[in-house]
């Protein structure tokens, strides 16, 4: 018996050195860095607004990715599947976001007229659109092709800053896309948000700690632009 607990001893003494030794091991929590975070090529431009408004920063990069098996079974199942994108500008190294843009596309499939309806909510407001194939469904919801991010007034020169994008293929949440679809009623441009408004986060809290349940979730960021 005291063989027994002299070895629970030694093995409680042993333990607790090992995570003395080692802090990072318990602190699973610990806040990732933004470049760990899958990095794709985006392409970046600066449009002039009408009246003499800031120019404007436009995004284009793909997301065709988050499609799988189940994701494209479910477009031609006749059942409505809905596509909500967000992307988050943010400086490099700073944890809150300085402007969002969204964009949501709600696609069934008419099964009389073998078509693709689609129902899209960004900058600009709603649009009806069709598609005759799952091809020309990419094309306009798993991409963004010139999306308006923010006004140059939001974006500091001299600064690297880069999109942190998460992509959820019918999320659970319908406050979300409640929030999404109001917050795309803003005037082009008008994309700064702060603590008080919707789909406000942190980086770590976004990219993160916001576990959402959906079909599919995409999380990447982009390279860095320093205007």
């Amino acid at each position: 018996m005291k063989a027994r607990s002299m070895a629970r001893l030694i093995f409680s003494l042993m333990t607790a050195l090992a995570f003395t030794a080692s802090p990072r091991a318990v602190r699973a929590d610990d806040p990732p860095k933004q470049e760990e975070l899958p990095r794709r090529q985006a392409t970046f431009t600066w449009e002039k607004q009408e009246k003499g408004g800031p120019d404007l920063l436009l995004a284009s990069y793909s997301f065709t990715d988050v499609v799988d098996g189940e994701v494209r079974k479910k477009l031609s199942s006749g059942l409505p599947t809905v596509i909500a994108m967000r992307a988050y500008l943010l400086r490099e190294g700073e944890a809150n976001p300085i402007a969002l843009a969204v964009r949501t596309c709600r696609v069934s499939y008419d099964l009389w007229e073998e078509v693709y309806v689609i129902k899209m909510s960004g900058p600009g407001g709603d649009r009806n659109a069709g598609a005759l194939n799952v091809e020309g469904v990419f094309r306009q919801c798993f991409q963004a092709v010139k999306l308006p991010i923010a006004d140059r007034s939001l974006v500091a020169a001299g600064k690297p800053h880069f999109l942190g994008v998460i992509v959820e293929v019918n999320p659970v949440s319908p406050q979300m896309i409640d929030q999404m679809r109001k917050w795309v009623t803003r005037p082009a441009g008008s994309t700064g948000i702060g603590p008080g408004d919707a789909l406000f986060g942190s980086f770590v809290g976004l990219f993160v700690r916001e576990i959402g349940k959906a079909d599919r979730t995409l999380r990447f960021r982009t390279q860095s632009l320093t205007p």
